[in-house]
């Protein structure tokens, strides 16, 4: 039985679906924003009804053995289903990527363009999730990767993950 799990162990990490430390519960990067709390409402500044930028996040404990970052931002509550915000890659080990900034290549989100698109629900309140991926290479792929050929190119390079979640309701 323990010969299984440490096969079942190997194979999730070789195919990228959880790190090492992520299997022995040691993650340690952490993701946050100056702008709003883990599952707290995002600043309108950032939405669709604002000036529609990316807030400023925090990036601690990024492992040594990094050589780039990966984000994604996306939207599980959307009417059609997973809506795609944003896709950066490449992007340099930094503590900090800023507001209103492209810190990295920029993919193709869901409103069919190379930038940020803040929350904008067409009702309710939505989750939107910040994804950060510590990978253990430079990518060095073109701009304007899909979040799903994103996915598929840092397989097996997924060294830590960290998550940010923030909420929006539209008040108009």
């Amino acid at each position: 039985m323990n010969r299984r799990i440490k096969v079942l162990a190997a194979l999730t990490i070789f195919l990228g679906l959880l790190s090492v430390q992520e299997l022995k519960g040691e993650s340690s990067m952490k993701l946050t924003s100056p702008e709003f709390e883990y599952n707290k409402s995002i600043p309108e500044k950032f939405t669709c009804e604002g000036d529609d930028i990316n807030p400023a996040l925090m990036i601690e404990n990024i492992p040594a053995a990094a050589k780039s970052l990966a984000l994604i931002m996306d939207d599980p509550d959307a009417t059609k289903g997973m809506w795609v915000h944003w896709v950066v890659y490449d992007i340099p080990l930094l503590p900090r990527i800023e507001e209103q900034s492209v810190p990295g290549k920029e993919g193709l989100n869901d409103f069919g363009r190379k930038r940020y698109g803040g929350p904008c629900p067409f009702s309710g309140t939505h989750r939107y999730f910040f994804k950060l991926y510590a990978l253990d290479v430079m990518l060095d792929s073109k701009e304007g990767l899909t979040k799903q050929a994103l996915e598929k190119a840092i397989e097996g390079h997924i060294l830590e993950k960290a998550e940010l979640i923030g909420l929006y309701k539209k008040r108009k």
